[in-house]
């Protein structure tokens, strides 16, 4: 192979290959991420471009057209990897949407989640797709991070073994598995790709295992770099990361892929490479086997030192040994194409929806149950649904968009059919705007004599408009935000003002509010006269004032802006022109909607996702207010909460008497929450995460290490609202007689215990029994307690079973001080309870040399 032709087999991009460009792919491809036809735009000012609006049969045609491409017209005929995205789901259109993955968690049943990637692998084959760059086996450490949705939670043996039972029928129907992001995506603050500075025993105990499981346990061939750095070195980029750790360590035989866009961060975003190039270089040297791009025309930003010799020659050709052996494992050579009739056989199938159902009720987590409330009594009349989380159907992030979803209104207007009646009122949203750029429309300035919309912008190498601009241009509207780069090419990242001049013309007569939102360093004048003015560097804010503007007046408007140090540099012209905020009349309009209810249904949700990571926990907008007005008219009030991670609850929890977490339940979401509320299912979903009081305990987490002194504030206790592992169901359980096989084992043994559970209640419902286990006395600290097995299960009223766990020696090995695993002589408490503050049984095995 030519030194070009490796490195095409180390390049994957996400796009499409027109049949005018296809010659520039004459070298070959690593694989692509197949995109829709396109609708106008560039490919590369997007992070992905999924196209998930088309059906599957044009999918496998057009991945059949680009396969006989590269087999036929390339030098060595050697096929591509189409890949996706499956995190709970395929994303694409006909494709089944099934609960986001923090709800999958929260069924604590492995053998669910297995047949729901089975499902998901079915529908990724038949298209053609056969890597997916899934699961996110990340520890949510930080319940502020906006991706903890995407996780399995905080705990390293349950991420473990749901991502094993996620990726293992993947593997085996021959679609290669991406685990990511390699190794911790979540750093201070709850804050998304922020630097992580973990020793080796955190990473061992906490971060790696989930990796290592889905690897030796459930044979991924593949793995994602994360974005930030570890230890001062690019995840992309880092030699102990990925060769010392996963290749020669573990022994790791696949490929290592980058999180899409990120080897140039080295140089972009932590400033360890001069450029690209060099970027590439070092993360290719450094044990990177695959670059993942968003564009073709991205390669030119990489090649050179593949091409120049720059990257040590060894390093390339291992890396595309490793992309080569995965290609042929899967067969790629022999059968390139995609059989039609598969898909024209599968599109028909329901079944894949009456899973998604079932897994939807699984995952419900019940939190509060005040009066037995739920199920809801079987002679009430009338219910109240309120809020617009009720009839929006969110999926949640990395979705597709599923297949007749099912919103919860929806859901329970199926369920009630004509015997009860159903009023609807959608309250004040997740979000209350109170000010709104102002658009282009309303902004004008003059370019060569001639008007043209938009302000002129001028931008300057110095914080004191000092010389010559070195960048004038028109700006649409004052609307940026750099982060990651400064205003354009000229200009510094770290030095820079801007002003902006032009007329602002009044939509309408009123006496309304404008000014800027940002980062200080801000000024606003009207008709030269200085109405804002936050020019000192401090914080963040938006200033607005009352102004009185006439319609179809123009203003002389002048904004000037400095930032000094180039970090997340925003600056926002605002104003209320047109902004109806009227939540107070549409919360009051849900309360007498309650008020003529048997029982009201709150549907709250919260807004999270990539890069959208949550300083406050609490419900966004006025939906806490709306809760308590609601509560306010006596009626029983049930929340429904939507989302994929904790929420705080102290201003409303003590009014309501039911509260149910239904994450974002997929497609069929609607008809499952119905079926928990009625009483036809019984919740036995448990919370992956631990749910806090307030976010000054953050970070929260079950299994922490035990503490100098203590765990509480002097004015904040130290637990949790929820604990992990904890749901209610609509019956009781107790737990009883429990028996060790052998109390005293060797350090190579295993045993069991057994114990009887009974439900003593009046329905029939599910428990997830939790196995937890402390290391009394150990060479070094360990956790207070670990989840180290769970069991689901379902009884009916006043059925008995006596129930079994193996305790193997893996489940009592801990990483010493010279962080070698071993086993330690010595005594450990058994604990199986309903939760992690929920332990009803203990017995204490001793371990002898």
């Amino acid at each position: 192979m030519t030194p070009e032709e490796k490195f095409w087999q180390m390049f994957m991009i996400s796009g499409n290959m027109d049949a005018a460009d296809s010659a520039k792919y004459k070298t070959g491809i690593f694989g692509f991420q197949v995109s829709a036809e396109s609708k106008g735009g560039d490919a590369a000012g997007q992070l992905i471009h999924y196209g998930t609006s088309e059906n599957a049969l044009a999918l496998v045609r057009k991945i059949n057209a680009m396969q006989k491409y590269f087999i036929e017209k390339s030098r060595l005929g050697i096929p591509i990897i189409p890949f996706d995205e499956a995190l709970h789901g395929l994303v694409r259109d006909g494709a089944t949407a099934f609960p986001q993955a923090i709800g999958l968690a929260a069924t604590f049943d492995t053998s669910l989640m297995t047949r729901v990637a089975t499902a998901i692998a079915t529908e990724t084959k038949i298209r053609g797709i056969r890597q997916i760059l899934t699961p996110v086996v990340n520890i949510a450490s930080d319940v502020r991070w906006g991706r903890t949705e995407e996780t399995y939670g905080e705990d390293p043996f349950l991420t473990s073994e749901m991502g094993v039972a996620f990726v293992s029928p993947f593997e085996r129907m021959g679609i290669v598995t991406t685990p990511k992001h390699f190794v911790a995506n979540v750093g201070d603050g709850g804050r998304d790709s922020y630097p992580i500075h973990f020793n080796e025993r955190l990473l061992n105990e906490v971060y790696f295992p989930p990796f290592i499981a889905c690897f030796n346990r459930g044979g991924s061939r593949s793995v994602m770099t994360a974005y930030n750095s570890l230890d001062g070195s690019p995840a992309t980029a880092n030699d102990w990361l990925l060769n010392k750790k996963l290749k020669d360590d573990w022994k790791f035989k696949g490929f290592v892929i980058s999180d899409a866009a990120s080897t140039g961060g080295a140089n972009v975003l932590h400033f360890t490479a001069k450029d690209y190039p060099e970027a590439g270089k070092q993360a290719i040297n450094n044990g990177l086997d695959v670059i993942f791009q968003t564009d073709y025309n991205h390669y030119k930003l990489f090649i050179p030192h593949f091409l120049d010799g720059g990257i040590n020659s060894k390093r390339i050709d291992d890396a595309v040994s490793r992309v080569l052996k995965a290609k042929f494992e899967l067969g790629l050579f022999e059968n390139p194409y995609v059989p039609e009739a598969e898909v024209l056989t599968w599109k028909d199938d329901k079944t894949h929806k009456a899973l998604a159902k079932e897994a939807a009720i699984k995952s419900i987590v019940l939190l509060k149950n005040e009066g037995n409330v739920l199920p809801l009594k079987k002679n009430i009349q009338s219910i109240a649904i309120i809020g617009t989380d009720a009839v929006e159907a969110r999926l949640g992030g990395y979705s597709g968009p599923g297949n007749g979803k099912v919103n919860i209104l929806q859901g329970i207007k199926n369920r009630a059919g004509n015997l009860i009646k159903i009023s609807y009122a959608e309250g004040c949203g997740r979000k209350t705007d109170d000010f709104t750029v102002i658009p282009a429309a309303y902004l004008s300035s003059s370019v060569n004599g001639k008007a043209t919309q938009g302000l002129k912008g001028e931008y300057f190498n110095n914080v004191t408009f000092t010389g010559n601009p070195v960048v004038t241009r028109i700006d649409k509207e004052v609307n940026f935000h750099w982060t990651l780069f400064s205003p354009g090419e000229k200009i510094n990242n770290d030095f820079y003002s801007a002003r902006w001049t032009g007329e602002l013309k009044a939509p309408q007569t009123g006496n309304y509010r404008i000014g800027l939102e940002g980062s200080e360093g801000f000024r606003l004048y009207i008709d030269n006269k200085l109405l804002i003015d936050k020019w000192e560097k401090q914080s963040y804010s938006a200033e607005l004032k009352r102004f009185a503007f006439t319609k179809n007046k123009t203003y002389n408007i002048r904004i000037e802006f400095y930032e000094p140090v180039g970090t997340n540099a925003t600056v926002k012209l605002v104003w209320n022109v047109g902004v109806n905020n009227d939540w107070k009349r549409k919360i009051s309009e849900a309360a007498a909607v309650a008020k003529t209810a048997d029982v009201a249904v709150v549907v709250a949700g919260i807004q999270e996702g990539e890069f959208q990571d949550r300083a406050m926990l609490t419900l966004p907008g006025h939906q806490e207010e709306l809760i308590n007005q609601i509560a306010a008219t006596g009626k029983p009030v049930v929340v429904v909460l939507v989302g994929g991670s904790a929420i705080t609850m102290n201003s409303w929890l003590q009014n309501v008497q039911s509260v149910v977490d239904v994450w974002y339940p997929g497609e069929e979401g609607g008809n499952a929450v119905a079926a928990v509320l009625f009483g036809d299912a019984s919740p036995a979903g448990r919370l992956p995460v631990t749910f806090p009081l307030s976010e000054a305990q953050l970070p929260l987490v079950y299994n922490h290490k035990p503490t100098g002194r203590g765990d509480d504030y002097n004015n904040l206790s130290g637990l949790p609202l929820f604990p992990f592992g904890f749901g209610l169901t609509y019956t009781t359980f107790e737990y009883s007689d429990i028996k060790l096989a052998k109390n005293n084992i060797t350090k190579t043994d295993s045993t069991t215990i057994t114990f009887t559970i009974k439900n003593s209640g009046t329905r029939e419902g599910g428990e997830v029994i939790q196995l937890y286990i402390r290391d009394l006395l150990a060479s070094v600290a360990r956790p207070v307690m670990e989840l180290k097995g769970f069991q689901r299960i379902h009884l009916q009223p006043g059925q008995t079973k006596e129930m079994t766990f193996t305790v193997t020696p893996a489940m009592l090995e801990m990483f010493d001080k010279d962080l070698k695993k071993v086993i330690e002589a010595g005594d450990f408490r058994i604990m199986i309870g309903a939760s992690s503050r929920d332990i009803r049984l203990k017995e204490t095995l001793t371990v002898v040399e």
